[in-house]
Formats: C-alpha cells, sequence, structure tokens
C-alpha cells in the first residue's frame, strides 16, 4: 500500500532514492570498520579492537534505520553489496597499514564525507521534498556521525 502522508508520490521516491544512498555509505562505512576491528595490529590492539566494535555496533543500528525509514516512505530498501556499491560515493578500498592510526584515519574521513553529505540533504528533504520528518531523521544521523567523528579524531591527537 503507497502511504498516505502528506507527501506527493513523485518526493516520496526521490527522498527513497536518497535515502538508499544514504544506506549504502552506511553499508560501507559498516564494512570497513568490521575490516579495522578484524585486522588492526599494533601494541593498542585490545583497546582499538575494542573501539571499532563499538563503532560498527553503532553503525549496524544506523544501516537497520536507515533502511526503516525508507521502508515507511513505502519504498523498498536495497539489500545486495551490488547496489550498495552502485549507490555508495564512498569507496570500499582502503589506503593504509593495518595499525589503530591508519584505520582510524581513513574511518574519520568517510565518517566527515557522510557528514558533509548528510548535511546537503537537510534541507532538500525538508523544502524541495516536503518530507520534515526525513529532514528531522537525517539531522539526527549527522549529529550520531559527528560524535562518532570526535571519537576518532580524539584518538589521533
Amino acid at each position: 500500500m503507497e502511504p498516505k502522508i502528506g507527501i506527493s508520490k513523485e518526493n516520496l521516491s526521490q527522498v527513497a532514492h536518497a535515502l538508499n544512498k544514504i544506506l549504502a555509505d552506511e553499508y560501507v562505512l559498516y564494512t570497513k570498520t568490521r575490516n579495522a576491528h578484524w585486522n588492526v595490529e599494533g601494541p593498542d590492539f585490545h583497546s582499538k579492537h575494542l573501539f571499532f566494535e563499538s563503532q560498527y555496533q553503532q553503525l549496524d543500528e544506523i544501516m537497520d534505520s536507515v533502511a526503516e525509514r525508507i521502508r515507511s516512505l513505502g519504498h523498498y530498501a536495497p539489500a545486495t553489496l551490488k547496489s550498495f556499491l552502485g549507490l555508495t560515493h564512498l569507496s570500499e578500498v582502503l589506503h593504509s597499514k593495518n595499525d589503530g592510526a591508519g584505520f582510524i584515519t581513513e574511518l574519520l574521513n568517510d565518517h566527515e564525507s557522510l557528514i558533509i553529505h548528510l548535511r546537503e540533504n537537510i534541507n532538500i528533504f525538508a523544502n524541495d521534498h516536503k518530507d520534515l520528518g526525513t529532514s528531522d531523521y537525517v539531522t539526527g544521523l549527522m549529529e550520531t556521525h559527528e560524535k562518532m567523528a570526535w571519537m576518532l579524531r580524539s584518538h589521533l591527537r
């Protein structure tokens, strides 16, 4: 059934498409964070292993939330690796060594890129697509990523 929530069918479609890209970014970031958790090495292994675990757990919850937002707008969420890689603006390639600082730098760059992308969409959702709910939702998502980025950035000082 099509949701009748005061947003046109066209706007719902455009918002869902934008959220599909966000979901893909979240999935790629989740996978890269899992990689860091599994493969980090060095004298700070244990603390970084646990830190990356807490970050990927947050990202797991975020992915589920974004997918459910897409479904609440009457659309299907992408759910294949191929679709995620086709939609994301992030690269799945890591350019650093398997040490804590290298992984943290790479993940921080991705969080900051995602924060910028989310920030760019807040007013578009509200003003262009008349979807204040998704605008508010994405604002909260951006704030979560800002905190996660702060936690990553704090390890580099």
